[in-house]
């Protein structure tokens, strides 16, 4: 088939399923703008057209950024998965207030410094599974953008003029604080830069700055200089959407003046701009404190994933509903780890064994043959995960209920595959299986907890991580493992049950399988209680290990 046209028929396709999926249920988001949930209806069917606001590259990122990243990559992922084509844009800040300082601070080309952490976050990016964007924009590379944007919104006599600086007139527009209800009086202190006694109005803000020594700058119509703040934004989602788009995502903390400014200039600059949905995740808080590098009070994503594997964090992330405020902490991180531990060592086992089985599944093309167990237990999970996610991505209450119950049903059909059966039993047990496994790997895909790696690969990482946390090695682990045979082997099991939490303190279990021990990582004894979840988050509940679920 011609290339061309294979892909057109794609993209019909692609149509058909995302109107298919509509039909059968409706997907709601909330919506900053109206302060409701809406029925998400995108302005072309079949087709997205999504911006959300970036980093300022100027540090490596932290937790904040993780959690915006990870929010609108689930949104990303769920519409792909309900069959639109999406276009999805995240800018990078590389020309700002704050870069210049840090470059000014270190001897560093402002541009060359924003440049190697905007290849950092990248980095981050791709340890916590976030898909790329169809664009990731730079404001260094859209200054022609941004300058027409100016020119028109001066022309429209929402802009003026003072000593090479271009300020946005705020009383030109009537609508300002439609999206925050805020008042313009109270501009001033969401402003990157003390109140210039020249503006008209002390709310008008910068839409371009005139050059000072020592600072990057470019030719403009009102000489050389750089951008402020919120017109990057404005330009650059014009430019890759137009000035018509369905979503805008971005922090709460956004919302005043950066997208209240942004609505400003691409209204002023084309009176047609609109954007449908206006959506934001919740702060991350460290104490019941916003978690800010302003503050000082923030972790960056490495330093978390020094000790904890990315998906653990990611789990920890999308363990909260995206708009509710996320509180930072241990027992929480601890928690996420077990439980995607679980999940791996789970379909890692039930992985092997049908690699083993190959030979005993048929191949006749008929539709899988399985249990009454199973279909209820696949069924329920569609429904479940399909019922949260189309209210507002609800991720929190997906990875409980009904998921769980496949986990434990893949471990209880494993437990059966172990026991002598007649060939038809057995064949249905199988199919089972196969099927369960299918249904909660889709589900782990949308949710971007499906790894790259193999499950052995990620279950050693998630117990190098543990051993890192414990302080320990696992020749440590091996040696302490043998003392403790030794132990047992004289009877002394007051000792062995203290080596045993010894080791469980530090987030090492010990399991006694058979004649043998092993070991798998665990949530810290001491850290099991204590700590209170910010509302709106779920603690992961404890798991049974896959090897208590078959014993």
């Amino acid at each position: 088939m011609d290339p061309s046209k294979q892909e057109t028929n794609q993209k019909k396709a692609s149509k058909t399923m995302a109107k298919k999926e509509t039909q059968e249920f409706q997907f709601v988001v909330y919506n900053t703008m109206t302060q409701q949930k809406e029925v998400f209806k995108p302005k072309t069917p079949g087709k997205v057209r999504m911006y959300v606001c970036g980093v300022t590259a100027y540090d490596f990122s932290h937790l904040g950024h993780a959690r915006a990243a990870v929010s609108f990559d689930v949104l990303y992922r769920y519409l792909k998965h309900l069959g639109y084509e999406v276009t999805y844009v995240r800018n990078f800040t590389d020309v700002d207030d704050k870069i210049i300082r840090r470059a000014n601070e270190t001897g560093a080309d402002p541009i060359s410094l924003s440049d190697r952490y905007c290849k950092e976050y990248n980095i981050d990016m791709s340890d916590l599974q976030c898909l790329s964007p169809t664009h990731e924009p730079c404001v260094s590379d859209h200054m022609e953008q941004i300058k027409d944007m100016i020119t028109q919104i001066i022309n429209k006599d929402f802009g003026y003029v003072v000593d090479g600086d271009v300020f946005f007139a705020v009383d030109k527009f009537p609508n300002y604080g439609k999206l925050s209800g805020q008042k313009l009086e109270n501009n001033r202190a969401g402003e990157r830069v003390a109140v210039d006694s020249r503006k008209r109005n002390p709310s008008d803000f910068a839409l371009w700055k005139a050059a000072k020594p020592g600072e990057p700058s470019w030719d403009s119509p009102w000489g050389p200089g750089r951008p402020g703040w919120h017109i990057e934004c404005s330009a650059m989602s014009a430019h890759y959407l137009s000035f018509k788009f369905d979503i805008h995502g971005g922090g709460l903390d956004l919302i005043f003046p950066h997208h209240e400014n942004e609505i400003a200039q691409s209204c002023a600059a084309c009176e047609e701009s609109d954007v449908s949905y206006w959506m934001h995740n919740g702060h991350v808080t460290n104490n019941n404190e916003k978690m800010s590098k302003s503050l000082g009070n923030f972790f960056t994503i490495r330093q978390i994933t020094e000790r904890y594997h990315p998906l653990a964090l990611r789990y920890f992330l999308i363990n909260a509903h995206y708009r509710s405020p996320l509180n930072y902490s241990v027992v929480q991180l601890e928690g996420a780890s077990d439980a995607v531990f679980y999940i791996y060592q789970t379909l890692k086992d039930c992985q092997d064994a049908l690699l083993q089985l190959q030979e005993e599944m048929p191949n006749d093309g008929k539709p899988a043959r399985i249990s009454p167990d199973a279909k209820e237990c696949i069924s329920k999970l569609r429904n479940e995960f399909q019922v949260k996610m189309s209210d507002d991505l609800s991720t929190s209450l997906i990875l409980t209920g009904a998921f769980l119950e496949a986990l434990k049903l893949v471990n209880n059909l494993l437990t059966m595959l172990k026991k002598k059966q007649q060939k038809q039993q057995r064949l249905l047990v199988i199919q089972s299986l196969k099927e369960v496994e299918k249904e909660v790997t889709k589900i782990l895909d949308v949710l971007g907890l499906q790894l790259p790696c193999s499950y052995n690969e990620a279950l050693l990482q998630l117990k190098e991580k543990a051993l890192t946390r414990a302080g320990l090695v696992e020749d440590d682990v091996i040696r302490l493992i043998n003392e403790r045979a030794e132990v047992r082997r004289n009877k002394d099991f007051l000792k062995s049950d203290q080596m045993r939490a010894h080791l469980q303190a530090k987030g090492i279990a010990l399991m006694d399988v058979g004649t043998e021990t092993i070991w798998r990582p665990c949530v810290p004894v001491q850290q099991e209680s204590g700590i209170v979840p910010s509302e709106g988050q779920k603690v992961p509940p404890k798991p049974e290990t896959a090897e208590e679920c078959r014993s």
